[in-house]
């Protein structure tokens, strides 16, 4: 059976954690690197909406009918679930899993919107800035908070949660990097950089051959 194939932009933000999902869960596919100037036909056949992260599983049963998952929560989620060896869905407690995704679910529907808005009023010198950035800062005082009490964000060891917000707090902390420095936010800075010093990350960042140029797949996640 061929591995799956996962479309990805290097520095979206979801088609971060959809790769950092997949190298964790340690589970094989085939990136092809794309830019959204240029998608591959193969692509939009796969997901007309024309974003990434997609990920195409060929089912040898049905070959005309492949399963298409085209959200980074659900392809993370699809990995985690078939190789979780560092239980970061908490299996042991089923309570957590929910309360993971509720907050995972405040910062794809809340958050993105503020830092999306703060990012813009940055690249335009718009004198919004400072609101926008407040509107973020309340979501960083609550991880922050919750980092003061454990080593990260729902406990004592990693959760989906770290993965899935994480690609966030580095593009907040992106925006205006000698403010973030100077913030006081001690825990989610220790956090971050922890995250973004690390292994994982580095393997989940390395930049490949764009798939229209060079027809290349590359496997990660084994």
């Amino acid at each position: 059976m061929p591995q799956p194939i996962l479309y990805s932009l290097q520095n979206c933000p979801y088609a971060m954690r959809a790769r950092l999902g997949i190298l964790l869960a340690k589970q094989p596919v085939m990136l092809r690197a794309i830019d959204l100037r240029h998608k591959p036909p193969e692509m939009l056949a796969a997901s007309p909406k024309g974003t990434v992260p997609v990920l195409v599983i060929d089912d040898t049963e049905n070959p005309n009918q492949p399963t298409i998952i085209d959200e980074s929560l659900d392809i993370m989620l699809w990995a985690l679930n078939l190789s979780d060896p560092d239980n970061l869905l908490y299996s042991d407690e089923p309570d957590q899993l929910p309360s993971m995704l509720s907050l995972i679910g405040r910062f794809d529907n809340e958050f993105k919107k503020h830092l999306e808005d703060y990012k813009s009023a940055k690249r335009y010198h718009e004198e919004s800035k400072t609101d926008h950035r407040q509107q973020c800062e309340m979501f960083i005082i609550e991880l922050d908070n919750r980092l003061s009490k454990h080593q990260y964000l729902m406990g004592d060891k990693p959760s989906l949660a770290d993965y899935a917000i994480l690609p966030y707090i580095r593009q907040f902390a992106r925006v205006e990097r000698q403010w973030y420095i100077q913030t006081p936010y001690p825990h989610l800075q220790h956090w971050l950089k922890q995250h973004l010093t690390s292994l994982l990350f580095s393997q989940a960042m390395i930049k490949h051959p764009l798939w229209l140029d060079h027809q290349q797949s590359f496997l990660i996640g084994q």
